[in-house]
């Protein structure tokens, strides 16, 4: 149980990894097994993650996290709750320690609109409906769970620790450990009906008068993040100092979504799926550790927001947030037609080029994508040639770009290749290089126009962008499913090369992931038999 609190406007306790040992009956950590890292990683940074432990890596699975992130949601808050479509999505705190978790709203162009906070106390759970925020101007109310702060009991007692004094990284110095005082009910502000002209037509009177900072739309559409937070405040999570100086490093929250169309006309058919786990390398430590506590990761899931600050952050490294960077290469079923008329649409979270602000949020609007290549079920396949260099935003016409986050069907022929129709199959799979080539504002920034073949610059490989693809499938207004497309490289992956399929020298597969020409024995690093892990 929990005590919910909101707010509706914008050391080193380092746990790198333990083992455990046991003696005497009696356990003790001890210090992971270690190597040295290498001079320079595949981006021209440290070696990246050089312990034995499992956590400390690139790979995104859905295990406890630091970061939560719903790719993508869509709302319609104009109709009434039994023919609405609305997206749900759940926050559990895994641990026995009280936590903060720190909510964005953000527009498809990457524009923070909204944020709050949550107080989840030990072993808590907390469930939010985005149409009971935007048509009722009601944060995560009552119904369905409680609100309070009192501690679940068993038949052994309270597990949970104290909501106060529980967790040391929380703080209570600022007497906001349970986020008191801060009400969960907008619907008397105008900064209600802002939110939704901005998720609706881009437009955020309010804060930017009549620019543009995110898509038209029939529906609210956008994402969310959610961060482990040491405090409840207005702080957004578009600045270095949010990082440096307010949320932590604990990897405790799991959550997951349910997109719902409950419309008979235009859907009555639900999916669901977990969110976007992505857990902090190392784990641990109070707020404001970076003078302390580093990371070995190349570069991280927030990289574009921690490029400038105030003093107050000055001297924190550019991965400070320590969250894993997501992949940029993924291989995602499709059904398209057939008896059963099947629809397919690819839910795409793409990292943005630049820090959304007022005037310049409309460069996220059409952010380069690399290559996609369909195949269907008699492995025959079709491409889309971008046009010119694949550079944000897209400047040469005909080139594929897609905002920061979308629902595309895989009928969409802007973006998608064409069916081949004289095989006669309805499904097959996609592959999907998403990389946007790059942006002054990444830690590996592109100095320059990027290289198609391999988006180098001068020679040296900048790192991919980064991207999230979820599958969703639904046919005669009955059947849904949601779930994650396959990566084919984690976020510490090199960029992938344009491919054969489009007029490039690439090979579509696995990043590193071939089989060697006898088992295990590699014909070298980086050749094209070469074992090597992503």
């Amino acid at each position: 149980m929990k005590k919910l609190h909101v707010m509706a406007i914008v050391a080193t306790l380092l746990m790198v990894g333990s083992a455990f040992a046991q003696t005497h009956g009696r356990l003790f950590t001890q210090a992971n097994a270690t190597f040295a890292p290498a001079a320079t990683g595949a981006f021209g940074g440290p070696g990246g993650p050089s312990t034995t432990n499992n956590d400390d890596s690139c790979d995104i699975s859905t295990a406890p996290a630091a970061t939560l992130l719903l790719p993508y949601f869509e709302v319609d808050f104009n109709s009434a709750q039994a023919t609405a479509q609305t997206t749900l999505f759940t926050i559990t705190n895994v641990s026995n320690l009280p936590q903060i978790a720190h909510l964005t709203i953000w527009t498809d162009w990457s524009f923070p609109v909204l944020d709050f906070n949550i107080f989840l106390t030990g072993y808590d759970v907390q469930s939010i409906n985005l149409y009971d925020i935007l048509a009722r101007g009601i944060i995560a109310p009552q119904t369905g769970t409680s609100n309070t702060t009192i501690r679940g009991t068993g038949p052994n007692g309270i597990l949970a620790l104290n909501n106060t004094t529980g967790n040391p990284n929380i703080n209570n110095a600022a007497a906001t450990a349970d986020c008191a005082g801060l009400v969960g009910d907008i619907s008397h502000l105008p900064i209600l009906q802002d939110v939704k002209t901005a998720l609706t037509t881009g437009v955020y009177a309010a804060f930017c008068g009549s620019s543009r900072v995110g898509g038209i739309h029939a529906n609210a559409v956008g994402y969310v993040t959610i961060d482990v937070d040491s405090d409840c405040t207005t702080t957004l999570p578009n600045t270095r100092d949010y990082f440096a100086t307010e949320i932590l490093y604990d990897n405790v929250l799991i959550g997951d979504y349910q997109q719902i169309n409950p419309n008979p006309t235009t859907g009555n058919y639900a999916g669901g799926n977990p969110l976007v786990h992505i857990r902090a390398i190392p784990e641990g430590g109070p707020r404001g550790s970076f003078a302390t506590v580093t990371s070995n990761l190349p570069f991280t899931f927030y990289d574009r927001y921690t490029l400038t600050g105030t003093a107050v952050s000055a001297g924190a490294p550019r991965n400070v947030d320590r969250r894993q960077p997501l992949p940029s290469t993924f291989a995602a079923r499709y059904l398209q037609g057939g008896t059963g008329a099947f629809n397919t649409n690819f839910k795409i979270w793409r990292e943005g080029i630049n820090v959304a602000t007022c005037t310049n949020a409309t460069a996220n609007s059409a952010l380069a994508v690399a290559e996609i290549v369909r195949f269907d079920e008699h492995e025959n396949y079709t491409s889309n040639t971008p046009t010119g260099s694949p550079v944000s935003p897209v400047t040469v016409p005909g080139g594929i770009s897609l905002p920061e986050t979308s629902a595309q069907p895989t009928s969409n022929s802007a973006v998608f290749p064409a069916m081949n129709f004289a095989s006669g199959d309805v499904s097959g799979w996609m592959y999907l290089n998403l990389n946007n080539g790059g942006s002054l504002n990444y830690s590996a920034a592109r100095g320059g126009a990027a290289n198609i073949a391999g988006f180098a610059v001068n020679g040296t490989i900048v790192r991919p962008s980064q991207n999230w693809v979820i599958v969703s499938m639904f046919a005669e207004g009955r059947y849904s499913v949601d779930f994650d497309a396959a990566w084919l490289g984690n976020g510490c992956s090199a960029p992938a090369a344009i491919s054969a399929a489009t007029s490039g020298l690439g090979t579509i597969g696995p990043a590193g992931g071939f089989v060697s020409a006898v088992a295990g024995t590699p014909t070298g690093a980086g050749g094209p038999l070469a074992n090597v892990t992503p």
